[in-house]
């Protein structure tokens, strides 16, 4: 069986001026199987942001090949790459990104509405995936009705309605305390046990902890890929 994601040789070269590079990856060789819970982990600087953008279809490599599901991502073009973003990949950030204007129910519609779903079927799924998140009770809620793990809830439940292949997210308990960060973190640690393949940046090691795997990126290589059985 194919990998989920296949990394080979990724390298990324930033010019940042006259003459002089930065090389942020240098030659990554990850596989990623449909169901692995990783962590990528690393000092600031050390490349782990621009993998991650990397994996998500936010940038392309210098050098290699990236392939997701048997699609040659690394030879698209952005409106393939955005394609690609809003079909197979859910995104949660650390600073949630949600919509200050809209509902909770209607931000996690948002996605849905790119996908070009029906406004029924629109609102059954963005639902469902409020309930999934213990957000049943405050879906006509906006942003500043809600606490920062009540948000970061509706920025999971916007993540997983498209029913994505991956769950990429970027210090996802960055802006909570250590008690609300570990309830967000139970909602991933639930998520994986239903199926779903995630992949979490982190720069805490107990967040880290919850992953089976570890991925530690140092000067653009990876210095350490640590499973759990």
């Amino acid at each position: 069986m194919l990998p989920l994601i296949s990394l080979r040789g990724i390298t990324k070269v930033y010019d940042i001026g006259k003459d002089q590079q930065v090389r942020a990856l240098n030659g990554i060789d990850v596989l990623i199987e449909k169901n692995e819970y990783i962590s990528i982990m690393g000092p600031s600087g050390s490349g782990k942001s621009t993998l991650m953008n990397i994996i998500g279809c936010l940038d392309t490599p210098t050098d290699g090949t990236y392939e997701f599901e048997g699609e040659m991502v690394h030879d698209m073009d952005d409106n393939q790459l955005a394609s690609i973003r809003n079909r197979k990949i859910g995104f949660v950030f650390q600073t949630f990104n949600l919509l200050p204007r809209a509902s909770a129910l209607r931000n996690v519609e948002l996605p849905l509405i790119y996908a070009g779903i029906s406004s029924e079927d629109r609102k059954d799924r963005a639902e469902q995936a409020l309930e999934m998140v213990g957000l049943a009770d405050r879906m006509d809620h906006k942003p500043n009705e809600l606490s920062g793990g009540e948000c970061q809830r509706v920025a999971i439940a916007r993540a997983l309605v498209t029913h994505p292949s991956i769950i990429l997210a970027d210090e996802p308990t960055g802006n909570l305390d250590s008690k609300t960060g570990e309830e967000i973190m139970r909602i991933f640690d639930s998520m994986k046990n239903e199926g779903n393949t995630i992949i979490l940046v982190t720069h805490e090691r107990y967040i880290a902890e919850h992953a089976n795997r570890s991925i530690h990126i140092l000067d653009g290589q990876i210095s350490d890929d640590i499973r759990k059985f």
